[in-house]
Parts: structure tokens; sequence; C-alpha cells
């Protein structure tokens, strides 16, 4: 039982000192060519990922949600891109940590962040539409939303389709840029979030 503690403590401060990670890198967040200018990239989830392949999803799911807590102080969506975040990182992190759990290999991983971004993606769709973008209509009118989309693409009309043709494939690139660098440095630093 001792044990047992012991390791939840250190779970605990691995997921801590993770948040505080993804926290900070979601402060670098950077516009991306074929994008509205209101749409940023970061690689915020890079450490819940490594977290949810580490420690279990559930560890990488409470990464996502500790970076948005601390992220609140210095909000300016009044908090709604906060929990598109976290849904957005929640479903990303648990999907690809939940897999990988079932299949501990190089593959495995791969395979559950592919299935991650994918679901992360769809969820997009659904998220903005939902609860983001009605909640942004109070600073900008839909009409200008739909023109910055309309800037890049005329053929966007609706919100829908700009979401279908834009957020997602943004969505999905955003989960697949995450996956390449957690393949990169994840063999360096999990036997030390193990504590091995």
């Amino acid at each position: 039982m001792k044990q047992k503690n012991k390791l939840t403590a250190r779970s605990m401060a691995v997921i801590a000192m993770l948040a505080a990670v993804s926290f900070v890198l979601m402060l670098f967040d950077f516009s991306v060519p074929f994008m509205p200018g209101f749409i940023k990239m970061d690689l915020s989830e890079l450490p819940a990922l490594v977290g949810a392949f580490a420690l279990g999803p559930v560890s990488g799911v409470a990464v996502c949600l500790v970076k948005n807590l601390l992220h609140l102080f210095v909000t300016s969506t009044g908090g709604v891109g906060e929990l598109s975040n976290f849904m957005l990182g929640a479903v990303f992190t648990g999907v690809a940590g939940w897999m990988y759990q079932r299949s501990k290999t190089r593959r495995g991983a791969f395979i559950g962040a592919l299935a991650g971004a994918v679901c992360m993606a769809v969820v997009s769709v659904f998220s903005n539409y939902y609860i983001v973008y009605p909640v942004y209509t109070a600073f900008m009118p839909m009409e200008g939303i739909i023109a910055a989309y309309q800037a890049i693409y005329s053929g966007i009309d609706n919100l829908w389709k700009a979401l279908i043709l834009f957020n997602m494939p943004f969505t999905f690139v955003k989960g697949m840029l995450v996956t390449a660098v957690t393949f990169l440095i994840y063999k360096k630093i999990a036997p030390i979030l193990r504590g091995r």
C-alpha cells in the first residue's frame, strides 16, 4: 500500500510537471498560412501525449486539464478557448493512450496517435460549431468569421463548410505534428518519467 501511494504521488508530480511545460508551450502559439489569423497553432498537447504514453490515458487527460486551468489566468477567450482546447486534447491523448496501453509497441503508439488525431479532428468540427463560434460571435459577427475564411477560399459560404475544409484538416495536422515530435523525444524521456 505504501509503494502504491508513492507511485501515485510520483505520477501526480510528473503530471504537474508535464502540465507546466504544456502551459508554457500553449503561450507560444503562432499563425499558419492558409488559415484565418484568429486560428493559431501550438504544440501544447506534446507533454500530454508523452504523459499518456508513459503513464496511461488518464494522465494525458489530466495534463490537458491542468494546462487549461492554468491558462484561464491569461485567457483572452473568456474560458471558451480553454474548454475547447481541453476537449480536443482529452480526446487526442485519451484515445492515443488507451490504444497504446493495449499494444505497447512503436506501431501501437503510432496507430493510437493516428486514431487520436482523427477523433480530435472530427470532434473539432462539432466543438467549434456548437461551443466556440457561438461565443465568438459576441465579439465578431458570423459574417466576419465567414469572410475570414472566404479571403482564403471564396467557396466558403457557411460555417459547416469552413470547419470541415479548414479546421478539421488543421486539427489533424496539429495532432500528427505533435505525434512526430513525440516519437523523436519519447524514448529518451520515458524512463525518467517512469522513475527508472
